[in-house]
């Protein structure tokens, strides 16, 4: 039989809503999810380059978050980006 090991982490109450809510739909465990989704981490952080990790959280200063904000609200799309974005009609 493999040796466990009991873990203790702080999530956030969004990551824990998400978390019962699979747990429920599905009836999986919550030990067999975290572990899966640990193994499921490790094997994509060795098996793809690191630029096309694409972390879920960001951090930046507060700074660069208002010069992002005034950037997006007065972007415009390109014609390039229309294209690519039409629904193929």
């Amino acid at each position: 039989m493999a040796r466990v090991m009991q873990i203790s982490a702080q999530i956030s109450a969004t990551t824990r809503e998400l978390m019962e809510t699979y747990v429920r739909r599905t009836g999986v465990k919550k030990g067999f999810l975290v572990e899966q989704a640990l193994l499921h981490h490790f094997q994509a952080l060795e098996q793809l380059p690191a630029e096309f990790i694409v972390h879920p959280r960001i951090v930046v200063s507060r700074a660069t978050g208002a010069r992002m904000l005034r950037q997006e609200a007065a972007a415009r799309p390109t014609p390039a980006l229309r294209e690519l974005m039409r629904d193929g009609d």
